[in-house]
């Protein structure tokens, strides 16, 4: 009897890690940056629709049928981003895998607020919410990339110099903390219909300072009247060019 009790419990851990393991057809993606990656666009009869394939994490961290608004930073003012488009765009006609979109970006957010402790008014720690976030969706995906959009706020002569190596130090930070070394991170061009131009002018340093990374075009994209945030339409077409150059960079490491 003792003997048939132990089999019985083997078989019943083995049950249990084989259910806690990470399905590795739920491809997970870390959205992450300020306002445009959050999404400002105005909401249209699309942002309702719904894909089986494609999920997000709530704020209250349940996965849940992907609908724009897909972020949550600011509640009054959210609208359509990147996030859906981009999706979709990466899952194409696979009816084998499930896409996770995992927002944490905050709207308004400096790079500076992107490391382990920084706080960022009114109630958020934007790199350790976020740590905790794909943590938790890691334990049941697998993390395939991670989607940085922001430099409105480091848009000046000032800090546009210091942006390249504190975005290499926070990708870096990223893959170590996620054990995950090679994963692609894909950077976005802030809107050319802002007055200044410096973080564009230094943001494709990037794929030369650190591997397995791409930045994407914003050239001929709109704003939504704000000079400041991309309108639904660009915001979608954003999320392709997204999708496009993270295709490349998953395809390059196979």
């Amino acid at each position: 009897m003792k003997i048939l009790r132990v089999i019985c419990l083997l078989i019943i851990s083995t049950m249990a890690q084989a259910q806690e393991k990470p399905d590795s057809n739920f491809h997970l993606y870390l959205l992450i940056g300020q306002s445009n990656m959050a999404g400002r666009g105005v909401p249209d009869a699309e942002s309702k629709q719904q894909n089986p394939q494609i999920l997000m994490l709530d704020s209250n961290n349940r996965w849940v049928p992907a609908t724009d608004p897909v972020h949550f930073d600011k509640p009054a003012i959210i609208g359509v981003g990147p996030a859906i488009s981009f999706a979709k765009e990466m899952l194409g006609n696979n009816k084998k895998i499930k896409i996770g979109l995992i927002p944490c970006a905050v709207g308004g957010s400096p790079i500076s607020v992107w490391e382990p402790g920084a706080f960022y008014a009114p109630n958020f720690y934007p790199y350790d919410d976020a740590m905790k976030r794909v943590a938790l969706a890691m334990q049941q995906g697998v993390l395939k990339g991670i989607l940085w959009h922001q430099g409105e706020s480091d848009n000046d002569s000032i800090h546009a110099p210091l942006y390249p190596e504190k975005l290499k130090t926070l990708i870096n930070r990223l893959r170590n903390e996620l054990h995950q070394p090679h994963v692609p991170f894909v950077a976005g061009e802030i809107g050319y219909f802002i007055k200044d131009d410096f973080i564009n002018k230094v943001i494709h340093q990037l794929p030369q300072q650190v591997p397995n990374t791409a930045v994407v075009s914003a050239k001929d994209l709109t704003d939504k009247g704000d000079h400041l945030h991309f309108d639904t339409p660009s915001a979608r077409k954003l999320g392709k060019r997204y999708a496009n150059a993270m295709k490349n960079l998953q395809e390059s490491k196979q």
